[in-house]
């Protein structure tokens, strides 16, 4: 049974006085009676007031539309960190430290753990939820820092803006002040960052600069232990003591805790070897054989290729708990490492084991001339995942190893020279690209067989490593490439309004495009990564092209204008678009002091023995590892 419809009006009948209706249109018509009733005077009164309540409102409306259309807008009202001109980030008001169990969130390379961030204005970032570990979150992607959203839509450029523009605000150079000045400058970079840590981070693994505290992945004090060497290299010598007396007194590798081989490896172990070649320590030798040791138990697989995780404390291993799989770039960028560590001891285990992960990748099936897929099972030591080609996350690594193990053993391992060459064909017949309107070249993904014109900032290592391979004696087309490449990475950070690269750069092709670079919404943060003045590094070690170093001051101008943190520190950014609200992390990777300082340091200096190219070779952490003498 249906009630019965509900009326709008009730109708009552009274004695002697007809009908009193209170239906709409009656209610319509009784208040426009009152209306006109009133003076002239009352309803300009009325009027005045209304309207004085419409201009007052007017901001807050027009604010909050502002926010909706751009998506992006928290509904909090700090705004502390949103300065006009932001020379450097203001110091938060309440420290929280952040606790150890923890996840990390924005590593370089780690393990793939799925995360999803929301920005949050005051302080950068929060997290909304960790993603499930099997990846069932669609279209979201993590690896070595970089958040990929697929499902995103590409933001669109503001129309007129053109490179030439971009140029005109970005352009300036150190071509008028001495080598000195320049070295300074990123002296001053690195104490302010160096400050910070030990202000508020010391002995943990990094600093989180906003809210004066920090952050723990392994607990094993990866920033200072990152920073050993690009102290001894720019001089810091009592910044170095300091940290050697916490090596000595306060390191331990015995304890119950879970480290990625791959980050354990590339950080701790290559920044211990690297101090030691430098120092003559070998304090830093003994520290580097006890992790070393602790970390083989990863080797013990049915195939023979390495588990991603390691308890250093219980001497166990195991994959991620949701595959069997690793990722191709962790199992084979290990191998400079190990097997620099068996040249020290005279213990082959470290090389035999990292030897045989490249025996087996080179003879799998599954290549594309030369390129690799992602990931490698650890069970039956079988490519999965087939079909998908990168250079960028959780492959990169792979083709740099190639090159830089046959370097670093004398260049007699023909096996690593011959699929280092062919992988570069691979990608000149199959992601290399030109964009449009201005024909920058880059690197692409493939996908089943179809192309994608995504590129990771993570790929601008390549032109640094063409340029290494070049000077010893590849082919020469592998500079010019290296240049080409080069001019394109640079372009990832001055098209953007901070003059700071995105994570992730999408490139048009098609002709009539206004620009040759978009960013997706998810992709736009800056985690203050080395790879292109990495590169630009390589470029001008070799070149003597002074636009390289104008290109780096550039870009250490802009993580100062945009990223320093008054109290201490440098912050990654969650917007590099927006330089008004910049919408800050909160974290300074260890990294930052590892490799992007380093190599800034290194660009600027004119001595070519500082570090010689051709007596060093610098491991994916920036860390160098000496060539090793010729037996012939």
């Amino acid at each position: 049974m249906h009630p019965p419809s509900r009326q709008d009006y009730i109708s009552i009948s009274l004695a002697g006085q007809g009908t009193y209706n209170n239906g709409k249109q009656w209610r319509r018509q009784s208040c426009w009676r009152k209306w006109k009733r009133l003076s002239r005077l009352q309803r300009s009164l009325i009027l005045l007031f209304l309207f004085m309540c419409g201009i007052a409102s007017y901001p807050a409306v027009t604010e909050h539309l502002r926010g909706l259309t751009a998506g992006e807008r928290s509904t909090e009202s700090n705004s502390v960190l949103r300065p006009i001109v932001p020379q450097v980030l203001p110091e938060p008001v309440k420290p929280q430290p952040e606790q150890s169990s923890q996840k990390k969130l924005s590593n370089k390379r780690g393990p793939p753990i799925l995360q999803n961030r929301l920005q949050k204005k005051g302080n950068g970032t929060v997290t909304v939820e960790e993603k499930k570990e099997k990846g069932e979150e669609e279209g979201v992607i993590s690896w070595r820092g970089a958040v990929v959203d697929t499902d995103k839509d590409t933001e669109e450029a503001k129309d007129g803006e053109s490179k030439d523009h971009l140029l005109a605000n970005h352009k300036s150079g150190p071509s008028n002040q001495s080598e000195a000045s320049l070295l300074e400058a990123v002296k001053d970079a690195f104490r302010h960052a160096w400050q910070g840590y030990k202000d508020f981070a010391w002995g943990h693994d990094e600093l989180r600069p906003l809210s004066k505290s920090y952050s723990e992945w392994f607990g094993l004090g990866l920033t200072l232990i990152d920073a050993l060497d690009t102290m001894w290299i720019l001089g810091l010598k009592e910044e170095f003591e300091e940290a050697r007396t916490w090596v000595a007194t306060e390191l331990t590798f015995n304890k119950n805790v879970d480290v990625n081989l791959f980050e354990s490896t590339i950080r701790i172990l290559g920044g211990l070897l690297s101090t030691y070649h430098l120092t003559g320590d070998t304090m830093f030798l003994d520290k580097a054989k006890d992790i070393g040791s602790r970390l083989m138990p990863a080797f013990n697989t049915p195939s023979k290729i390495p588990y991603s995780d390691v308890n250093i404390g219980k001497g166990t291993a195991h994959p991620p708990r949701w595959t069997s799989d690793s990722t191709v770039a962790e199992v084979t960028s290990i191998q400079l490492e190990f097997r620099e560590l068996s040249r020290l001891t005279q213990d082959p285990q470290y090389q035999d084991a990292v030897a045989e992960v490249m025996k087996q990748v080179h003879k799998l099936d599954g290549k594309l001339d030369g390129l690799v897929p992602m990931f490698i099972n650890t069970n039956n030591g079988q490519f999965t995942h087939q079909g998908i080609f990168t250079l960028g996350a959780r492959a990169d690594s792979y083709y740099e190893y190639l090159l830089k193990q046959w370097i670093q053993g004398g260049k007699k391992e023909d096996q690593l020279l011959q699929d280092y060459v062919q992988a570069i064909e691979g990608v000149k017949k199959n992601l290399l690209q030109k964009s449009s309107p201005n024909g920058l070249t880059f690197v692409g993904e493939l996908s089943h067989g179809q192309f994608s014109p995504k590129m990771d900032h993570l790929v601008c290592f390549l032109p640094g490593t063409l340029a290494l391979g070049a000077h010893h004696g590849l082919p020469a087309d592998h500079m010019d490439l290296a240049k080409q490449l080069m001019e394109t990475c640079y372009q990832m950070y001055i098209q953007m309004e901070t003059g700071l690269s995105p994570e992730i750069v999408h490139f048009n092709m098609h002709e009539g495009s206004i620009r040759d670079i978009d960013v997706k919404l998810a992709d736009r943060h800056n985690l203050l990564r080395p790879e292109t003045v990495e590169s630009l590094f390589y470029l001008y070690r070799f070149t003597k092209d002074h636009k390289y170093q104008d290109w780096g001051w550039n870009i250490l101008q802009n993580f100062n204008k945009y990223t320093k943190v008054s109290s201490g520190g440098y912050t990654s950014i969650n917007n590099v678009r927006d330089p008004d609200y910049t919408s800050p992390r909160d974290k300074m990777e260890s990294f930052f002091l590892g490799e992007t300082l380093k190599y800034l340091y290194l660009l600027f200096s004119e001595d070519p023995s500082l570090i010689s190219l051709d007596e060093y070779v610098f491991n994916t952490e920036a860390h160098p590892l000496p060539i090793w003498p010729s037996t012939a």
